[in-house]
């Protein structure tokens, strides 16, 4: 006797996903291509030194998070995400355009504190003295 076989009419791919990673995880890094694209070529000067780092897609693929970060620094990030949300409808249509997708996420635009959290710890790391015993040591020929 054979088991009957599942009515979804759906086949399941072999090995979960047909791509090998979950569909936010794929979602986000379109997206940050598609954003990252769209910003070379948006002529205004708040943008100009700006960097999509990473994109947080929520589960139900409403909303996303796009983490930014610039060399204007802490100082300048009033101006770019005035100008990111002056540019919002551009910059989804231009994900709706090249996504081919039943909805886009809405976009929220917010500074990367990792990358600014690693830089500050870098900065410190090199302010400090060099206190090890291999790195003070004399390595000086005393033999004689």
């Amino acid at each position: 006797m054979t088991k009957p076989r599942p009515r979804s009419g759906r086949r399941q791919p072999k090995g979960g996903s047909s791509h090998g990673y979950p569909r936010a995880a794929r979602l986000s890094e379109v997206l940050r291509e598609v954003i990252a694209d769209e910003l070379t070529k948006i002529d205004d000067e708040r943008l100009d030194l700006v960097t999509v780092t990473a994109i947080d897609v929520d589960s139900e693929m409403n909303r996303a998070i796009v983490y930014f970060d610039s060399m204007f620094g802490e100082e300048g990030d009033e101006g770019v995400i005035e100008a990111l949300l002056e540019f919002r409808p551009r910059i989804q249509a231009s994900i709706n355009r090249q996504m081919h997708a039943r909805k886009t996420p809405i976009l929220s635009f917010r500074p990367d504190e990792v990358i600014r959290s690693a830089a500050r710890i870098e900065e410190l790391l090199r302010r400090q003295p060099d206190t090890s015993p291999i790195g003070s040591a004399d390595f000086s020929d005393d033999t004689e």
